[in-house]
């Protein structure tokens, strides 16, 4: 019969939040801010002890909700990165299995002379000391509290789906050569999806849902001001403005709120008064990363903006700066 691995649960762990405005307020205190859905998600999270699929497009703060949660709860942030093509082994666990031939080897060395059918107890190498823990099975194992983001879970396929299912249901994993390994404290899980493709059903009903969208400009001026204080708020309205405008583009990447952001820090440092043509054509690249879009947004934005004295790109004979 295998064994049943129950850790005892830390001490240490963080005191749950009492109300979503409880939350809302520390994720604030960690430069998230957070709407009225996004606060009672979170404070769900950990009170009913669930995980969370957050959907929602790419750059509207997904990643950075499960980075907010790490900070204030002064939890572990451990993350798992997900790709085509991510198996167990990089994951969950894999043996080391260098070790274990050491170990196969050493015993080898010591077993009496010309005993040929001497062989290694295989429960010797199967264990703790020879296991080499991953993402899921760090979080699993930590002695004390963590943020689990499994970030992109829509990159992966079904497989690895159902892999996570004992995880997200009971929070442990099971380990064929070792039995059950329990959670020693309770994760707080969060899983994002730019929803590149539907997830399953059975993910789905293990999970909290939430979605998240581009904020409103309300919202977004509030957002930027929180991490650029020094922006004026005409300007920090002014750049919210054209990242709408921009947003509303077809493009292969709209702008992120972390570069929205961005953005307004580097107007700061530019000593820019105001967006007009010119300084908007030599910051552009700082919220704009493709050629294609580069150009589309130079023709369809930059004629809505103050020129400032200068030429408009289409009449340019370089087209930028």
């Amino acid at each position: 019969m295998k064994a049943v691995y129950s850790l005892a649960m830390s001490s240490k762990v963080s005191s749950l939040p009492e109300t979503p405005e409880q939350v809302a307020s520390t994720l604030r205190d960690a430069q998230y801010l957070a709407d009225d859905s996004t606060a009672l998600i979170a404070f769900l999270a950990q009170r009913l002890g669930k995980p969370v699929l957050v959907e929602g497009p790419a750059g509207v703060g997904k990643t950075e909700l499960a980075k907010a949660l790490s900070r204030s709860t002064g939890r572990e942030l451990v993350r798992l990165q997900c790709y085509e093509g991510l198996d167990e082994a990089k994951a969950l666990y894999e043996w080391n299995y260098r070790k274990q031939l050491l170990q196969i080897q050493a015993s080898a060395s010591t077993s009496p002379e010309g005993d040929s059918d001497s062989q290694v107890d295989m429960g010797e190498i199967f264990t703790e000391d020879f296991l080499l823990e991953r993402p899921l099975m760090r979080a699993i194992a930590n002695p004390e509290p963590v943020v689990l983001l499994i970030d992109e879970i829509d990159k992966t396929d079904q497989e690895f789906e159902a892999m996570l299912l004992e995880l997200l249901s009971d929070f442990q994993i099971t380990i064929p050569e070792m039995g059950r390994i329990e959670a020693r404290t309770h994760p707080i899980v969060l899983l994002t999806s730019n929803n590149s493709r539907e997830l399953t059903e059975a993910l789905k009903r293990r999970c909290l849902y939430l979605w998240l969208d581009y904020p409103s400009s309300e919202r977004e001026i509030e957002i930027v001001r929180l991490h650029a204080p020094e922006i004026d708020e005409a300007l920090a309205a002014r750049l919210v403005e054209v990242i709408d405008m921009i947003r509303e583009l077809d493009l292969k990447k709209a702008p992120s709120i972390a570069e929205s952001i961005d953005w307004a820090r580097t107007l700061i440092l530019m000593g820019a008064k105001d967006i007009d043509s010119k300084v908007f054509r030599e910051s552009l690249s700082i919220i704009i990363k493709h050629r294609t879009d580069l150009e589309l947004v130079a023709e369809r934005i930059v004629p809505r903006l103050g020129r400032s004295g200068e030429t408009p790109p289409e009449n340019s004979k370089n087209g930028s700066t």
